[in-house]
């Protein structure tokens, strides 16, 4: 900066949607502790590119901001501290846990001492420090009065063989329910529209709370003390621990939004088997068709692995099918990477350029049923919330365009009378 300016702190996500709302709230703690000249890199360790990325993200930033220091967490910090530390654009390496607490950043503390802060995660018990007390902080940076996505459960207590991050997360651990329906009034009163609980397990949360509760309790709780809440909305879900009250809840609450993104991963048996997964092709099928018999306008989404090692032709073919079977619109596609460390990546792999093609034909199969989903949405009505994009958004995850929208945070009812490849298209209607 010029003039001996100083600049605030800045935070680079990678990874998943957690991740960017744990940024947020680490970039509020750093910019109340008066961090300045800092740029906070929260890392991923979902595959060993993703490792790769944010080594060079870390590098691309001291060149950008050669002053500034470097400050990287995340779970590829979590999991290898040592090798971030080496790097000698590297300033100080912290813990997923230490990353959420407001005195990690206050700068005398940060640093001195020893360049890496990271806790065995595994020893961690609390989830979401930031919402004890009642839900002291809003999100922070990417967050408008739209959506808030609102962190209730962390850590995974189970195996999948191509999964690294449980190791970087700890064990599962929920926020309690009085604290979570706190936060949520909290939100309402600040204008969001919409809340999205999200965690690392969502499905799994109150396992470790008194009477482990189900997470259909919670959404029961949150909707019926939060009766000003327009819309709650869940992150992904473990098809395998759809509760019987979170069913009910999604097949009979009008607030409770008509859409489900599912941790399905693959629709072959035996792939699912090798995944160590806990659920079957015929179960993730006989839940959805369940739902939408109940609730009709039900859509789902769904993240598939591509090329997973062994994957024969027709054990691909049975994960391309299920998108149609089930009606995937919301698809995303993760070609396959090893990640070292996992049982998964001492498994026969499938050939690169294999893989790269059977994650474009999945993709093909996505778009084809989205476009069957919007065909179907022609001449209905739904209300739209709206977001700073200037799109609407459905109650089950269709964005739609229209002329002039209205304000951001604000709802309005919406006519389908088009679509494109990614969005319905849309009129005010009276």
């Amino acid at each position: 900066m010029c003039n001996g300016e100083k600049s605030g702190p800045e935070v680079i996500t990678l990874g998943c949607r957690l991740n960017a709302y744990e940024s947020d709230v680490a970039l509020g703690h750093a910019r109340d502790a008066g961090l300045e000249d800092a740029v906070i890199i929260n890392t991923c360790a979902v595959t060993n590119e993703a490792v790769r990325q944010s080594r060079q993200t870390i590098r691309r930033a001291a060149k950008t901001r050669p002053d500034a220091k470097i400050i990287v967490t995340g779970c590829a910090a979590q999991i290898d501290p040592q090798a971030f530390a080496e790097m000698p654009e590297v300033d100080r390496v912290i813990g997923n846990a230490e990353k959420m607490v407001p005195t990690t950043f206050e700068p005398a503390q940060l640093f001195s001492g020893e360049k890496i802060r990271v806790n065995d995660i595994m020893t961690v018990r609390e989830t979401a420090p930031q919402l004890i007390g009642g839900g002291n902080r809003a999100p922070e940076k990417s967050q408008n009065r739209t959506r808030a996505f609102l962190q209730v459960q962390n850590g995974c207590d189970h195996r999948c063989t191509f999964c690294i991050i449980p190791y970087g997360r700890g064990q599962a651990r929920s926020v309690p329910a009085g604290e979570i329906v706190a936060h949520v009034k909290d939100l309402v009163a600040q204008g969001y529209g919409e809340v999205v609980l999200t965690g690392v397990d969502l499905s799994s949360w109150g396992g470790d709370l008194p009477g482990k509760p189900p997470l259909g309790d919670l959404v029961r709780r949150v909707l019926k003390l939060v009766p000003e809440l327009p819309r709650l909305r869940l992150s992904s879900i473990d098809p395998a621990e759809i509760d019987p009250a979170l069913f009910e809840a999604l097949t009979t609450e009008p607030r409770m939004t008509p859409y489900l993104h599912l941790s399905l991963q693959a629709g072959d048996n035996m792939i699912l088997k090798r995944m160590k997964r806990r659920h079957s092709r015929e179960d993730a099928i006989a839940l959805c068709q369940k739902l939408k018999d109940k609730r009709p306008e039900m859509t789902f989404g769904a993240d598939i692995i591509a090329g997973f090692p062994t994957e024969t032709e027709a054990m691909f073919e049975n994960s391309r099918s299920i998108i149609s079977e089930i009606g995937i619109a919301w698809l995303h596609v993760f070609p396959y990477s090893a990640r070292e460390g996992t049982p998964a990546a001492k498994m026969p792999p499938v050939d690169g350029k294999r893989i790269k093609a059977r994650a474009r034909i999945l993709r093909e199969e996505g778009a084809q049923v989205k476009a069957r989903h919007f065909q179907a949405r022609l001449g209905q009505t739904d209300m739209a919330l709206f977001e700073e994009t200037g799109l609407g958004r459905l109650p089950d995850f269709t964005l739609v365009k229209v002329d002039n929208p209205p304000k951001s945070g604000s709802f309005a009812k919406i006519k389908i009378t088009g679509a494109d490849d990614d969005h319905a298209i849309g009129t005010l209607s009276a």
